[in-house]
């Protein structure tokens, strides 16, 4: 079964193509065909003028027209199209939405903080860990945090902070806002067995590949300050010439490590695992399942 998710997010916008096949004892694998990314960067229209403007929309639309072509070329029949924080909050995303189905067929869901916490959860990746530990996932957005922690292989609590690179970077995030976060990690996660984090997101996989850690290896809490404390005093140009980061992730990816350094901090989680995991992955597996409980052909 070959199926797609399209995660339209406050910083870009991914394309995942996904087969799913039959594994051993049953179980099913999903496997990465197709991943394009195309940096949008809708929140920084959005969190300054609380809408996304002409020229914006019309990359959006040009950007979902070409995913809606690859979806055509890699004979996909079953997607799903979800976006985040920044069309969240913008005051024309209704009328984008309507736009983008007009001319592309594709019908844009905006999903609540929530939704996109259940929806990386889809992934089950903790599921294949020790019993002993609890997990805390973590995905950092450019508008929002999203939080799943479970213990016993039950979920506990997810929450949702509109705390993101993206307003980091715009000075739009509030103490209040931290201490919301802050209250809900520390009281929340008490009393369960130890706490480690599972990460997603592109700025943690970057910080993981710049590590050179073997997968399936932890980044712990410490590797984490390091990280930040080099990259809080280098310019922006200077990370993009010393670690060949792209512009659109060099920006953001000092917010991001405060925001995961601060999780792991209030959840006394000392080592972070980065699964290569993210909305459109937990869509992807979402999407599997509704096709697989209904009669649609596969």
């Amino acid at each position: 079964m070959r199926l797609a998710a399209i995660d339209i997010g406050s910083n870009a916008a991914r394309l995942l193509i996904t087969d799913v096949i039959s594994g051993p004892q049953g179980t099913k694998e999903f496997i990465k065909v197709v991943l394009v990314r195309v940096p949008l960067r809708l929140g920084f229209d959005v969190f300054d003028k609380g809408e996304i403007p002409p020229a914006k929309v019309d990359k959006i639309i040009k950007t979902i027209k070409s995913y809606q072509l690859l979806l055509d070329v890699y004979d996909v029949k079953h997607w799903k199209a979800c976006a985040t924080s920044a069309m969240r909050d913008a005051a024309n995303a209704a009328e984008i939405i309507k736009k983008v189905k007009a001319e592309t067929g594709i019908e844009i869901q905006v999903i609540s903080g929530n939704e996109e916490a259940s929806f990386i959860y889809e992934n089950h990746i903790a599921e294949n860990l020790t019993d002993e530990e609890s997990y805390l996932y973590v995905d950092v957005g450019g508008g929002s945090t999203e939080l799943t922690f479970f213990s016993d292989n039950k979920l506990v609590f997810k929450e949702s902070f509109n705390i993101g690179t993206i307003r980091l970077l715009k000075n739009q995030v509030t103490e209040a806002t931290w201490d919301e976060m802050k209250e809900c990690i520390t009281k929340k996660t008490k009393g369960y067995h130890h706490v480690t984090a599972i990460g997603s997101g592109g700025n943690i996989n970057k910080i993981f590949s710049i590590s050179k850690r073997k997968e399936g290896k932890s980044l712990s809490l410490d590797v984490l300050r390091d990280y930040y404390k080099e990259f809080s005093n280098l310019s922006v140009t200077q990370r993009i010439s010393m670690y060949k980061l792209r512009e659109d992730r060099a920006d953001v990816i000092v917010p991001a490590l405060l925001i995961y350094i601060n999780v792991m901090r209030w959840s006394d989680a000392e080592e972070i695992f980065v699964p290569k995991i993210g909305l459109a992955d937990g869509l992807v597996h979402n999407l599997y399942d509704e096709v697989r409980l209904s009669n649609i052909e596969i």
